[in-house]
């Protein structure tokens, strides 16, 4: 009489962990060819940063520097 085995193999052993995915506005940095010096004088980035400042990452420190206010959403 053969056994079958029950359970998940795979239990207690840890997990691969996935490799971290640059987000939208590091994308874009990379695309522009720009260096954290060099964001707040990208007129492109600006732009770009105002369109898509609702929806993707974009640091707290830059848009303060060119005094865009984010829309959170809140009523």
């Amino acid at each position: 009489m053969i056994h079958k085995r029950r359970g998940n193999p795979n239990w207690g052993k840890s997990q691969a962990i996935p490799p971290a995915v640059a987000t939208e506005f590091e994308t874009v940095v990379l695309r522009l060819g720009l260096t954290t010096e060099t964001y707040v004088g990208s007129g492109q980035l600006r732009i770009w940063c105002e369109r898509n400042s609702h929806r993707c990452y974009v640091p707290e420190w830059l848009l303060k520097e060119w005094g865009i206010l984010p829309d959170v959403g809140w009523s």
